[in-house]
């Protein structure tokens, strides 16, 4: 079995460790995925003891595969590393410049991906936990808690998926949650595409120009796999999901095709930036395009191909697609149910529940949508929680950074009725104060950001 059950004597009790940290509290984080390893790590760089519950290898999500700490459960993207031209790509760099082990993991375990941050997921996540068990401060505990600790400070980052003990207890707290839909693509073979008919090449020849594998389709073959994906058997809801949303930008591939047949050609299969080596196939109708899911580069997973499709119809219909006719799928598509908070009315912005302030929360479950910004606030929540057992204010970072930009939509700028999750973008941001040029306006934002987030990080995330 992959994962920390095969190394559980590297993670020690606080017996075995003998360690006595500078600070006497401990804290509880929930759930060691992106946010809640990220936040025990903030806090335990900071000199405080940490108590982290995982309930896996004993319990597993749908979603899960491995047992390591920080597993990517979708793509293996962490999206734009531009700094200098996406929102995302400054949220990197902000987590960057503040030690995050998130981003020190990915840095170590990147794989070609053209402008995009992807990782070796499996790398990936094993550097994470084994940081995370080599530090005197951590303490890793396997155990599901149906409930937080009724003393101490916690930090719940348990995740879109949520046990449901422990969901029952929040709805308890905070009232009836939200829920949408998330979803996994596909993971192809490398051997077994066809390169007679695929190509590599990056889109408008970004990165090294050639990080994707791309499948082209005429008019005849793309309306047939749409008509496919209409007509394909998908997986039956539970009477509980039948009322849950989609995320829009995690949309099932059929849902997109039933939005209309042009959809997916406007979408992750248009044809833009592309040009086909093969002899006559210079224009393509439709692309279908893979990225790199491992650093042996034997993996590559289908961008934009979440699917609730069963098993036997994804294996039908996906290979139909030129160049993957022989294709051996080693992962199939699936989908699952995610909750999260209604941030706007239930959290301050120190990420503490308004009416129980002991009680922080980071990653999906407030509102935030991504592998980046879920990390992001752990991050901020590790950083929230030291101040306050310090007895210094909580002080939060410049909206106009990436991360008080995601912190201000989600606790005082979003709406709380039909509020729904959020990845960080330059929307989010405050306007700039001159007016700019459409060209100018996102380098403008960035460097604002990167500006203010280091005048607020060299007074607020001090670690004496």
């Amino acid at each position: 079995m992959r994962g920390i059950c095969g190394l559980m004597a590297v993670f020690p009790s606080s017996a075995q460790l003998g360690v006595v940290c500078p600070m006497s509290e401990f804290v509880t984080v929930i759930g060691a995925g992106l946010a809640g390893s990220e936040a025990a790590w903030q806090l335990a760089q900071r000199g405080v003891a940490v108590r982290l519950y995982e309930m896996r290898p004993h319990k597993r999500s749908p979603a899960h595969q491995t047992d390591w700490c920080a597993e990517l459960v979708c793509s293996n993207s962490l999206r734009s590393d531009d700094h200098e031209n996406n929102a995302v790509g400054v949220l990197h760099q902000e987590m960057r410049e503040a030690g995050s082990l998130i981003l020190e993991q990915a840095d170590r375990h990147k794989v070609p991906a053209g402008g995009a941050l992807a990782v070796d997921r499996d790398a990936f996540a094993q550097g994470v936990s084994e940081a995370l068990a080599a530090h005197p401060n951590i303490t890793l505990i396997h155990e599901e808690l149906h409930q937080p600790p009724t003393e101490g400070e916690v930090i719940i980052a348990t995740g879109p998926l949520t046990s449901e003990p422990l969901s029952q207890w929040l709805e308890g707290v905070v009232g009836p949650r939200l829920a949408f839909f998330d979803a996994i693509a596909p993971i192809v073979a490398y051997d077994s595409i066809d390169f007679s008919k695929a190509w590599k090449q990056s889109r408008y020849d970004k990165g090294d120009g050639d990080d994707y594998i791309n499948c082209p389709m005429d008019k005849a073959q793309y309306d047939a796999f749409v008509q496919g994906l209409l007509d394909g058997e998908k997986v039956a809801f539970k009477e509980f999901e039948r009322d849950t949303p989609y995320f829009d930008g995690c949309l099932p591939i059929e849902v997109m095709a039933e939005r209309g047949p042009e959809t997916l050609r406007h979408g992750p299969l248009k044809p833009v930036g592309l040009t086909n080596p093969h002899p006559g196939m210079s224009k393509s109708h439709a692309i279908v395009q893979l990225r790199q899911d491992n650093k042996q580069a034997t993996l590559w997973n289908m961008v934009g191909f979440q699917t609730k499709l069963t098993w036997p119809e994804q294996k039908r219909i996906f290979a139909a697609i030129p160049g993957l006719e022989g294709a051996e799928f080693v992962r199939l598509g699936a989908i699952h149910r995610n909750t999260f908070l209604n941030a706007p009315a239930v959290l301050t912005p120190q990420l503490t529940l308004k009416e129980h302030s002991r009680l922080t929360f980071a990653g999906q479950i407030t509102g935030v949508e991504g592998y980046v910004e879920s990390a992001a606030t752990g991050l901020l929540a590790g950083v929230f929680v030291f101040r306050r057992l310090r007895g210094q204010d909580s002080v939060t970072p410049p909206p106009v950074t990436a991360h008080g930009a995601l912190l201000a939509h989600l606790t005082e700028q979003a709406e709380s009725r039909g509020f729904q999750p959020m990845n960080v973008n330059f929307g989010l941001f405050p306007p700039l104060a001159e007016p700019t040029t459409k060209k100018l306006r996102k380098p403008a934002y960035a460097a604002r950001a990167l500006s203010e987030w280091r005048s607020w990080a060299a007074q607020a995330l001090h670690k004496a």
